[in-house]
């Protein structure tokens, strides 16, 4: 038996609501059966759309680099390390808005070439600040994978701004840990103050690139 497609539905409509949904059940919890009963609407009509959940995970990882974007604007003239900067503290606020937002989005792949209009830009920019194309390809993913890598930790242990797991309280840690001072005393550094930490972190990151490559 073929199912017939809702005319009502399109695809931008279940990732829509696919996004909404991911922010109350999580990445574990986002099924297309749950999706199809938010829409009101067969399991089976969303296979005319995706094909399986990776399929609609790729769509709604694109879907958050157009939003991305949308929001992201950087101003003429900045320095290789700015755009760097600039272009990271985007993503991770961009991600942020979203309950397993790093996960979902560093586990799939864009399905269009849009992405490819910034990533040219940056190239370029970093090109013509002196770095060679191999050379502006590791920069550029080295600091992708430190936001990515700080915002999956980060959203372990809070889900959503505001929220926070059971077992992570600073306190709490510190008493269980109280055989091992140093061990216990880095827990107020690693588990909160996630902005100061990102900032710094990625500044690192930058400043191991202008060391290693020799371009300030």
């Amino acid at each position: 038996m073929v199912t017939q497609r809702s005319p009502k539905l399109d695809k931008k409509q279940v990732v829509d609501t696919a996004l909404r949904l991911l922010n109350e059940v999580g990445l574990d919890g986002l099924t297309l059966r749950a999706i199809a009963k938010e829409l009101n609407v067969q399991a089976p009509a969303l296979y005319w759309h995706f094909k399986n959940k990776q399929a609609l995970l790729d769509e709604m990882a694109t879907e958050m680099y157009r939003r991305m974007v949308a929001d992201v604007r950087l101003p003429p003239g900045v320095s290789w390390q700015e755009r760097l900067l600039l272009g990271q503290r985007g993503l991770r606020r961009s991600l942020l808005g979203y309950r397993d937002g790093a996960k979902v989005f560093s586990g799939s792949r864009f399905t269009g070439t849009e992405h490819a209009v910034e990533l040219e830009l940056n190239l370029r920019a970093l090109l013509d600040a002196g770095f060679t194309l191999p050379q502006a390809a590791r920069a550029s993913s080295t600091v992708y994978l430190f936001t990515i890598g700080f915002i999956t930790e980060e959203q372990g242990v809070q889900p959503l701004p505001g929220e926070r797991r059971e077992g992570y309280d600073i306190e709490e840690r510190a008493a269980r840990m109280a055989a091992y001072p140093l061990a216990a005393a880095v827990g107020a550094e690693v588990f909160q103050g996630y902005d100061e930490g990102f900032e710094e972190g990625l500044r690192l990151v930058i400043a191991g690139i202008e060391a290693r490559y020799g371009i300030s």
